[in-house]
C-alpha cells in the first residue's frame, strides 16, 4: 500500500527502501506522510519494518534507496543530533550515574544553552510529567513508571520538532501500561507534538493514535485511524492483526459491486461486503468481529443472517463471556457477549444458532 505525497506535509517517506545486505528489502518502497501535530503509530508483528523505518527517522540508519524529509528538508545526510528530533527508547536510557536533573540539563548542555534558561527548562518538562520532587534522585532510586517520566521529560526538555518512541512501554506491568498509555495521548494533545511511536501492541495503538499504519512483511498494509482499521480491514493481515476475529474460509459465488454472496465450506450461502475482490469463484476469507455475533433471536439485528454453531467451550472474562463455536469448518469461531444481570450461560455441546449483520462480514483476500 502507497499513501500519496503531500507537499506540505511534516514528516515525508518518499520511495523510501532499506537494505542490509544489498539484496533483502526490509523495507520495501515505503511511501507515507505524517502531519504537523500528529500521533502516528508504527504498527507491526517483529521483522515487520516498523523499527526500521522509526531508526532511519531517528538518523541511526540510512535509506538504501529514497528521500526522508522534516519540515520540507531532506534529512537523509543529516546526523542525528543534527535532527531536533526527541527519543523514547523502551529501556529508558537513563544515564544511571547522573540524577534525574542532570539527565534532563544533558541534552541542554549539548546544545549549548546557558544555565539560567536550562533550569527554567527542566522545572518545566519535570512538571509535564509530574516528577518535580524527584530532581535530586538517580535512576535506580525510581520505579519503572516514574523512569519512563523521566526518560518523556528529557526527549520534550529542549523543545523538538519530533518526538519517536520505540517500545516505551514494553517493560511496564498491564495496570501502569494503561496509565502511561493516556498519560502520553494527553500529552501530545496539550502540548500539540508529533508523535511517531513504534509498537507491536494493537491495543496500545488503538487507544493513542491519531492515525495507525499496519506494517508486515516491508511494506503499509494500511493505513487509518483506529476506528476505520477495526472496523473496515482491507485485508486478512489486518483483521487478523488487529484486534481479535473471527475467519470463515469461503468461495465468491457471486459479485456485484460491494456486494458478494460467499458459499462456506459446509456449503451455507452468507452475505458478506467485498473488499479488493475481483470475480466469482475466488477464494475469500470472510471476516467477522466476535462482538458483533449474537445468539439471543431478540437481540439479532435487523437483516441479520443466521448460521448453526455447537457450544465448545465458555470462559468467564468478569465483564465478558467468551464463547468458542464450532461454526461452517470452523473450530475456533469466537463469539463475545456482555456478562449482564441474567445473561443466559450456554454449555458445551449445545446447539445454537447465531447471527449478525451482513455488513459485519468482510469479505477479503486468504489469509
Amino acid at each position: 500500500m502507497t499513501t500519496p505525497i503531500q507537499d506540505d506535509a511534516f514528516v515525508v517517506f518518499d520511495h523510501v527502501q532499506k537494505s542490509y545486505d544489498g539484496q533483502t528489502l526490509v523495507v520495501k518502497d515505503l511511501n507515507l506522510t505524517i502531519g504537523q501535530g500528529e500521533f502516528l503509530t508504527m504498527l507491526g508483528p517483529s521483522g515487520s519494518g516498523k523499527t526500521t523505518c522509526l531508526m532511519m527517522l531517528a538518523g541511526f540508519e540510512t535509506a538504501t534507496h529514497g528521500e526522508i524529509r522534516l519540515d520540507g528538508k531532506n534529512i537523509n545526510d543529516v546526523p542525528p543530533h543534527k535532527r531536533g528530533i526527541g527519543m523514547v527508547f523502551q529501556n529508558y536510557a537513563l544515564f544511571p550515574h547522573m540524577t534525574v536533573g542532570e539527565n534532563l540539563a544533558f541534552p541542554l548542555e549539548v546544545r549549548g544553552m546557558g544555565k539560567s534558561e536550562r533550569e527554567d527548562r527542566i522545572t518545566r518538562a519535570l512538571d509535564m510529567v509530574q516528577m518535580g520532587k524527584f530532581r535530586n534522585r538517580r535512576p535506580a532510586q525510581l520505579s519503572g513508571g516514574q523512569q519512563q517520566r523521566i526518560a518523556l521529560a528529557r526527549a520534550l526538555v529542549f523543545d523538538p520538532k519530533l518526538v519517536l518512541m520505540d517500545e516505551p512501554l514494553g517493560a511496564l506491568d498491564k495496570q501502569l501500561r494503561e496509565h502511561m498509555q493516556f498519560e502520553i495521548k494527553a500529552l501530545h494533545d496539550r502540548l500539540g507534538i508529533t508523535v511517531v511511536y513504534v509498537t507491536h501492541d494493537q491495543g496500545e495503538a488503538l487507544t493513542m493514535s491519531d492515525r495507525i499504519a499496519v506494517f508486515n512483511d516491508g511494506r503499509i498494509q494500511q493505513l487509518a485511524p483506529p476506528a476505520v482499521l477495526y472496523e473496515k480491514p482491507e485485508n486478512s493481515f489486518v483483521a487478523g492483526f488487529i484486534g481479535e476475529n473471527n475467519a470463515l474460509a469461503g468461495t465468491i459465488e457471486k459479485l456485484n459491486g460491494e456486494h458478494a454472496l460467499v458459499r462456506l465450506s459446509n456449503g451455507e450461502l452468507i452475505d458478506a461486503t467485498a473488499v479488493n475482490l475481483r470475480e466469482s469463484g475466488q477464494k475469500t476469507t470472510v471476516s467477522i468481529r466476535p462482538e458483533r455475533v449474537e445468539f439471543k433471536p431478540e437481540m439479532m439485528p435487523p437483516g441479520a443472517h443466521t448460521i448453526e454453531a455447537e457450544v465448545r467451550d465458555v470462559v468467564y472474562m468478569g465483564d465478558i463471556l467468551r464463547t468458542r463455536l464450532r461454526v461452517a469448518g470452523s473450530e475456533d469461531f469466537v463469539m463475545k457477549s456482555r456478562n449482564t444481570l441474567g445473561q443466559t450461560r450456554l454449555a458445551p455441546g449445545q446447539k445454537i444458532r447465531i447471527g449478525w449483520h451482513p455488513q459485519d462480514a468482510r469479505a477479503l483476500d486468504t489469509v
